[in-house]
Order: structure tokens, then sequence, then C-alpha cells
């Protein structure tokens, strides 16, 4: 499975941040781990701030609910200043 052919460009990680990077793809961890409870499957997720993040820098990410609530919860990112180069080298189709 390639999420990035899929119109992906994030991904919350449980497997080695490595291959998710190799992929182009982003890899976010919840800065609150109670944070995960928080989203259901039919929630979407918009994630701000793709063409200017910077290394280390959390991302927000607002929760918007099926009946009209939203929240936001912080995301984490270990990419450093190359590794960004290169995400935003690849092209994103989403």
């Amino acid at each position: 499975m390639e999420p990035r052919h899929l119109g992906g460009w994030a991904i919350f990680t449980r497997i080695h941040e490595t291959n998710i990077k190799k992929q182009a793809l982003l890899p976010l961890a919840f800065a609150d781990p109670s944070d995960y409870n928080k989203i259901h499957p039919v929630d979407k997720l918009p994630i701000r701030g793709r063409k200017d993040f910077a290394p280390w820098q959390a991302s927000d990410v607002i929760i918007k609910h099926p009946n009209g609530t939203q929240e936001t919860i912080l995301l984490n990112h270990t990419f450093s200043e190359t590794q960004i180069e290169w995400f935003r080298a690849v092209p994103y189709t989403g």
C-alpha cells in the first residue's frame, strides 16, 4: 500500500518513521497520547501548515466531527530541514 499515491501526505505512525519518510509521507505522533481517543473514523482531519512547517515544530490539526463540533490537537514530527526539502519536492496529488 502506498498512501502517497492515494493522495495522502501524512500518517499517524506506528511503524518505524524511516520507512514512512522514504514513502514521502509525514509521520505524525500525538503530542498528547490521550488525543488519540478524540478521533473517530468518520471525522475529517485537515492538517494546516503543510507548506510552511519547520524542523521539530508541532502541527495543529482540527478534528471536524460530523455533528459540526471541532477540536484542535497537536501532532509532532521529526523531519530535519533536509528531509523537509525532499518532502516538498515530491508532488502532492491530494
